[in-house]
């Protein structure tokens, strides 16, 4: 629905969608995605982990921004530690660092994801994360 001034896509109008297997391993499930027409550069999407389930190794040119909506999840930047995210947190990935978040090993995990575009590119994928990168190393819960 629009307005003069508002669009409306209104939840259940655009069907969900799995998340591709050259991005995700494991079950993932993208909800509500939308892109602003120009001059807005943003993207974004509801995106569900079943547990186990995380993105790709990936970066992107303007950075993004995740909101926990539900359940525990993981995420890591590239030479950090592994960190837990929860239902309510906010993470921030600066432009460019190299990353991967997604579900914890028994918790499915759901955020939104707002990524802005340039150059008509939001995200830059590289190679899965590995079962040992997955696990590995201490887990930072605060």
């Amino acid at each position: 629905m629009t307005t003069s001034s508002q669009t409306i896509i209104r939840s259940g109008t655009k069907p969900s969608i799995k998340g591709p297997e050259t991005w995700f391993t494991g079950s993932v499930r993208i909800d509500n995605a939308f892109q602003l027409e120009a001059p807005g550069q943003a993207t974004g999407a509801i995106v569900t982990f079943e547990p186990g389930a995380r993105t790709f190794w990936h970066a992107h040119p303007q950075g993004q921004v995740l909101v926990v909506l539900t359940g525990v999840g993981w995420t890591q930047c590239e030479d950090g530690p592994r960190t837990e995210i929860r239902a309510g947190d906010v993470v921030t990935c600066a432009c460019g660092k190299r990353h991967w978040h997604g579900a914890a090993a028994t918790t499915a995990m759901s955020h939104l994801a707002v990524t802005e575009t340039i150059d008509g590119k939001n995200t830059d994928w590289m190679e899965p994360v590995t079962q040992e990168q997955y696990l590995g190393g201490p887990l930072v819960t605060e």
